[in-house]
């Protein structure tokens, strides 16, 4: 393994001249391991990057253990902090089958009980986001990112069924999907699959919606199972 420590001062040098708050380490570390400019096993010593980046201990510990819930980083006993792998093939295909048990009966509830109000929301949020990534990079995909996490997030909670929301939450699944590939044009495909959803769930009729959101999580998979197939 190695440290990163003398990376992450690079990157942290960029930001802007004032006081580095733990906002800031996180969303620079966070992006450095979407890219994989951090690799998998990579050490994330607190008291070397406390000294390499002139900071106190307070913002780094903050941000790796947000990093730590988001399951980019794992703490291990007496040797701090290590960047996590990536999926591997089987917690893909888990991870997808777990997915397509959740999210179509979640639509289909989400179409049979949302009021007025709850599908100005959705309609709202399929239109908060309607530009492609101009770079295959974390940092031109991450409002990408959101929006998607955003988007499934409201799904479930429209199906009202709050265990069923958090147990989704619980996966960070769009942030690991994200980390595999992002580029190629997933997102105009995406964005045209939530569209999909959005207009079964306005218009009240749960098989639809259900067999929408299916078939959005299917592309999805076939989108990203190429990935395993370079290993």
């Amino acid at each position: 393994m190695t440290d990163a420590h003398v990376g992450l001062a690079g990157q942290l040098t960029r930001l802007p001249q004032r006081q580095v708050l733990s906002d800031d380490v996180y969303e620079t570390v966070k992006g450095l391991i979407m890219d994989s400019v951090v690799a998998p096993g990579t050490r994330l010593n607190i008291d070397a990057l406390t000294r390499e980046l002139g900071i106190s201990q307070t913002p780094i510990r903050e941000s790796l253990a947000r990093l730590e819930s988001d399951g980019l980083v794992i703490k291990e006993p007496l040797r701090g902090y290590r960047v996590s792998s990536t999926l591997t093939r089987a917690e893909f295909e888990d991870l997808f089958e777990y997915r397509l048990h959740i999210e179509p009966w979640a639509a289909g509830r989400a179409a049979e009980r949302t009021s007025a109000e709850d599908l100005v929301r959705l309609k709202d949020e399929m239109l908060s986001y309607t530009e492609v990534p101009e770079r295959p990079d974390y940092d031109s995909y991450k409002a990408m990112a959101g929006h998607d996490q955003r988007f499934h997030d409201l799904v479930l909670e429209l199906a009202g069924n709050e265990t069923a929301r958090q147990s989704f939450a619980r996966t960070h699944c769009h942030l690991h999907l994200f980390r595999l590939y992002y580029g190629g044009g997933i997102a105009t495909q995406a964005l045209r699959e939530h569209k999909a959803v959005v207009t079964a769930v306005r218009k009240g009729d749960p098989e639809q919606a259900a067999a929408a959101m299916r078939s959005h999580i299917e592309a999805s998979r076939a989108r990203l199972r190429p990935v395993f197939d370079q290993e």
